[in-house]
């Protein structure tokens, strides 16, 4: 058995993680999925990504967690990197699925095309919490286009509004590059929230871990809804030793 601490991307919260946890525990595993600080309906939204990344400190020291196999997904790979920054005797393997690596230094809107900066910029300054709710465009074309059109529906339902002030921090990560934890890379072959190509996620992301173990399955950003079961094989052999 191991123990995975899964973290979610933005506009998503811990909850979301079910049906893939669920297929973890089958595999006798055991699953941690905590909601990232300022993420989820109905919570204050003026976090910055030190908050985030506490939170899920606190999660892991809390429960008193070891040997941990930890996740991040799409933004929550921001978060992971400085947790291991935090709590690296804590960490057994890293494992990023589709998730930003950033260049030390960077913010996560570096790391985005510009027409993604300009949309959340346009987003946040028309919110009145500094916030960027998911546009369902966007939601149905790049994030779960492998979805029929009612799961689209449902699963943007359930979609939080996004704290902006975590996307525009800059990360030095310069512990977090210098550290000898294993990793892995997840990548859903159809994602296509980050463009293919010159800003897409492997591999741009992947290929700045060093030495790292490649899992790759079919699907989109949000295969975690369209295929979970799927997902929760790869994640198997992303944290196997």
């Amino acid at each position: 058995m191991s123990t995975y601490v899964l973290v979610h991307g933005s506009w998503h919260d811990g909850d979301m993680w079910k049906p893939v946890a669920t297929h973890l525990a089958g595999m006798g595993h055991d699953v941690h999925t905590p909601t990232v600080a300022g993420h989820g309906v109905g919570v204050p939204k003026n976090v910055d990504h030190d908050d985030c990344v506490a939170s899920i400190v606190d999660h892991i020291v809390g429960a008193d967690l070891r040997d941990v196999i930890l996740l991040g997904h799409s933004f929550g790979g921001t978060v992971i990197a400085r947790v291991a920054e935090e709590i690296p005797d804590r960490l057994r393997r890293m494992i990023f699925w589709n998730a930003f690596v950033p260049a030390p230094g960077n913010s996560l809107l570096d790391e985005v095309p510009p027409h993604y900066r300009a949309l959340f910029d346009q987003l946040a300054a028309s919110s009145d919490d500094d916030t960027v709710a998911m546009p369902f465009p966007v939601w149905r074309e790049a994030f779960i286009q492998d979805a029929d059109a009612e799961l689209a529906a449902a699963t943007h339902a359930r979609l939080s509004t996004e704290p902006y002030q975590p996307f525009r921090d800059k990360l030095d990560l310069s512990r977090f590059y210098a550290s000898d934890i294993p990793k892995s890379y997840i990548n859903a072959t159809e994602d296509t929230a980050l463009p293919p190509g010159e800003w897409g996620w492997h591999p741009r992301m992947s290929g700045r871990l060093g030495m790292y173990r490649l899992v790759q399955l079919a699907g989109s950003h949000e295969v975690m809804f369209t295929a979970p079961e799927r997902l929760a094989v790869a994640i198997d052999a992303a944290g196997r030793d």
